[in-house]
Order: C-alpha cells, then sequence, then structure tokens
C-alpha cells in the first residue's frame, strides 16, 4: 500500500499491465478519427500522458466503426483548456472537457480517475469510516493513475488503452482476452460492484446483446441475485440508460437476456404475468422480441423511431393480453371510451417508474387504442375516408405494419415527417372545397401506394 498525496488516502498496488505491440492488435491510427488523433498529439507534446479509451477501442478491436472517441489523460480539466481554445467543461459530480471541431465533431476529454470504490474491502471505506454494505456509492471526483481509471470501469471489454506514442494496446483488466472469449465480464468482484452502482447490470447486457457475447457465470449469478437493486437507482437515470437499450440496434437479443435474468421485470413488473404464463407465456415472448427485432432492422435502415412508437411496440404483447385491443371487432362508443380510460390509467401506473412525459403517455395510448380499427379495417382491404383523416392514421398505420412483420408478413416502413417549408400561417379551416386533386395529394402514401406494405 501507498499514499497517494493528492487525497490522504491509502492507495491499492495494482497489477502492471499487459502491453501488446502494434504488430499483436488490429487498432490501427486508420481507424480513428483525426480530431481524436489531434488531440491525443497535442497532450503528448504537451507532455501529458493521453490514451484512446473505452468503446473506441473495443469497437475498433472488433472490427466495428465507433461512434465516438474519448480520451483519458493526466491533464487536469484547467490545464486542458489552456492547451484547447476550443473547448469546454462540462459536467458537475465530475467535470469533462468538451473540445469542438468543425462539422460539429465533439472530442471529450477526462482525467484519470480514483477507483478507490473498487479497493474497498468489507466493510470499511478506505479511511476507517463504517460503509453499508448494500449503499449505492456515490460518484467519486477524485483523480487518479491510469491504472485506477482503467479498474474503476464497469466492463474488462470497456477498460483498454491505446497510446500513439508506440501504437500500443496497455490492458490492465483482462479485456484483451475477453474480447477474443466473446465474454462480458464486470471488472473486480461482480457482486460488490453491482451493488455499489446497479446500473453495472444494465451495461452488462446491453454490451452482451450489441456484440452477441456471452455474460461470464459470475458476472450473470450477480446480476440475477442483485436485480432488485436496481429499483435503488434515480428513475431518470434508469430511463436514460433503458433508451440506450432501445435504441441502440440490438433491442431484441437484450430483451432475450433481460428477461432470462430478470432484469426485465424489473423495469416492467406488470409485464411479468403476461410474459411468465405457463400457458400463453411463451407466445407472448416470442412476439415481443419478433416486434422489437423489427425495431432494430428500422433503426439500422431508416434511422430513429419516436419515443411514443418505441413504448407503443414495446407494450403491444401486453396490451394485446391484458388490454384486449386484439380481436376482429373495434371497440365502439361506450366500450372504446372505457378501453381508452382503462389503458392511460395502465399506462400512469406502469410506466411511472420510468418517469416517462405525459404527453409521451397519451401518444401511447392513443397509438394502442386506435390499432383495433386500423387492423379491421386492414383486414377488410379498405381504410374508410373518416379513418384516412385522422391525424394518428399514419402512425397507427406504422405500428400495424411493424406488428404485420413481427408475425411474418411484409417488412414495414418507418414514417418520414416533412418538414414545413416557409413560415406561412396555415390556412383557414373555413372553407370546406377542396379539388379533388388537393385532397387526394393530402393522403399519406401509404394510402395511396402502401409505404408499409397494405393495400387498399
Amino acid at each position: 500500500m501507498s499514499l497517494n498525496a493528492e487525497n490522504g488516502m491509502t492507495e491499492r498496488q495494482y497489477p502492471d499491465p499487459l502491453i501488446i505491440p502494434r504488430a499483436e492488435h488490429p487498432v490501427s491510427r486508420q481507424s480513428i478519427d483525426r480530431e481524436a488523433l489531434k488531440v491525443l498529439y497535442r497532450l503528448r507534446d504537451a507532455g501529458h500522458t493521453a490514451y484512446l479509451v473505452g468503446g473506441g477501442v473495443r469497437d475498433i478491436y472488433l472490427g466495428k466503426t465507433p461512434k465516438d472517441f474519448d480520451i483519458s489523460t493526466d491533464a487536469h480539466p484547467g490545464e486542458l483548456r489552456k492547451l484547447f481554445k476550443n473547448s469546454r467543461i462540462i459536467g458537475r459530480r465530475f467535470r469533462l472537457v468538451q473540445v469542438f471541431f468543425r462539422g460539429g465533431k465533439i472530442v471529450e476529454v477526462s482525467t484519470f480517475r480514483c477507483s478507490s470504490e473498487y479497493d474497498l474491502n468489507g466493510n470499511g471505506n478506505g479511511n476507517g469510516e463504517e460503509q453499508v454494505e448494500d449503499q449505492v456509492l456515490a460518484s467519486n471526483n477524485t483523480f487518479g493513475t491510469p491504472a485506477e481509471d482503467a479498474f474503476r470501469r464497469d466492463l474488462t471489454i470497456n477498460a483498454l488503452f491505446y497510446e500513439v506514442e508506440n501504437f500500443s494496446v496497455i490492458d490492465y483488466v483482462g479485456g484483451v482476452e475477453d474480447l477474443k472469449n466473446r465474454i462480458i465480464r464486470i471488472v473486480g468482484d461482480p457482486e460488490r460492484r453491482i451493488i455499489r452502482d446497479p446500473v453495472r447490470m444494465m451495461r452488462a447486457i446491453r454490451h452482451a446483446a450489441r456484440s452477441d457475447f456471452t455474460i461470464e457465470a459470475q458476472t450473470w449469478e450477480a446480476i440475477k441475485r442483485h436485480r432488485d437493486k436496481l429499483s435503488v437507482c434515480p428513475d431518470s437515470r434508469i430511463r436514460d440508460e433503458f433508451f440506450k437499450d432501445l435504441r441502440g440496434g440490438a433491442s431484441s437479443p437484450w430483451a432475450r437476456l433481460a428477461v432470462d435474468s430478470g432484469l426485465f421485470f424489473v423495469l416492467f413488473p406488470f409485464y411479468e404475468p403476461c410474459l411468465t404464463d405457463p400457458d400463453a407465456g411463451e407466445e407472448r415472448r416470442t412476439r415481443l422480441f419478433n416486434l422489437l427485432a423489427v425495431v432494430d432492422r428500422l433503426h439500422g435502415e431508416e434511422g430513429q423511431l419516436p419515443e411514443e412508437m418505441l413504448f407503443a411496440v414495446l407494450l403491444l404483447p401486453w396490451a394485446w393480453a391484458e388490454m384486449g385491443i386484439q380481436g376482429d371487432v373495434p371497440p365502439k362508443g361506450q366500450d372504446a371510451f372505457a378501453l381508452s380510460r382503462r389503458l392511460r390509467a395502465a399506462l400512469d401506473d406502469n410506466l411511472a417508474s420510468l418517469n416517462i412525459k405525459r404527453a409521451t403517455r397519451e401518444a401511447v395510448a392513443g397509438l394502442l387504442v386506435n390499432l383495433p380499427a386500423f387492423t379491421v379495417c386492414a383486414g377488410n382491404g379498405n381504410f374508410p375516408k373518416w379513418l384516412q383523416r385522422k391525424s394518428y392514421f399514419q402512425a397507427v398505420g406504422q405500428l400495424h405494419a411493424m406488428a404485420q412483420e413481427a408475425g411474418g408478413g411484409a417488412p414495414a416502413a418507418e414514417v418520414v415527417v416533412e418538414e414545413k417549408k416557409g413560415g406561412d400561417a396555415p390556412p383557414a379551416r373555413s372553407s370546406r372545397k377542396r379539388s379533388a386533386s388537393r385532397r387526394a395529394s393530402r393522403q399519406p402514401a401509404f394510402a395511396k401506394g402502401g409505404i408499409f406494405g397494405l393495400k387498399k
């Protein structure tokens, strides 16, 4: 043990890293954005240690194109601001520096962080103070060393460093071996790391789903054992992590892992009776996974679906089973009104833990409650004009088409909404006379030709 002069805490002795030379790894500067390389070289030339870290190294190693490039360094935020005039400091708990480049590119630079949380043993916190074993750890703001920074990261495959001086990969935690073996492993003791921050369970499942990796046995058992602790995390944080799962292009394999581990039922406890029913549970799970596979395809080909559509798709098997929205005859009159009230009340209760906005919940309810009428009309091959004029017609049509594809039908397509051109005010609604050509031009595309694979 040694003493950290900056914070007065005893410091753990870390093992020497595995340093992999350029000839033995696939990470190349050609795969790194030139803006990130500029930051790395400027830090190096100023006498600082700086590495490409995290997902950028992981993705290049796997032959993928990283979405962004993050850098860690021994330079403190104030020093970074002096080096990079085109930058700003963000964050409250731990300050990051964003370096801006032309074209809207941003490179985030963080200072190596202390991993004192990883060093906690028993019920002590390193200062002789008693530590509650199941307490969620507060964010640690202390700067540290490269080794500490590696050990405080969540997963071994996200704790790799790449340095531009010798073009080598630096591995403190066995991340390279786990990449080769396609394994997801939490850094350190998974029991303690999950208790300190339960969100790590979501991240482990997300990366396993995205890369088709296997979750290491101890990590998997710890997730199943401590899944209920996810409920102690702030709603906003869980919501942000969940949308990364839903929009990451691997929501279907994510849902399989989340259901198998039980984490899905911590997020959506109302779904458990529906998906675990001994008679119909397997069929409903298959429906859910197939629906999310459609979402993944659309996100890969067409862009991002709106939030209300994502939730409508996610909740569709539950709504079919528990709300009775699936049938040959859509509800009318008082029955439709009663269904709408029941559905809205259920969504208010069921989505409260994720802090979903009221407007989104209302939009989800509108999609689900109007789906039966659209389904019946689609089956008859006829969309009456009163339905085509409804504001929800296009969105409900998309939901229907996604459900059809999930059931083996034609591929659905994402709606493309054109922006208004110019600043003119909308035409007055008092005039009822419109030419036939103008009226036809205002119909949704699929009502005329089948953008969703539907026919009149």
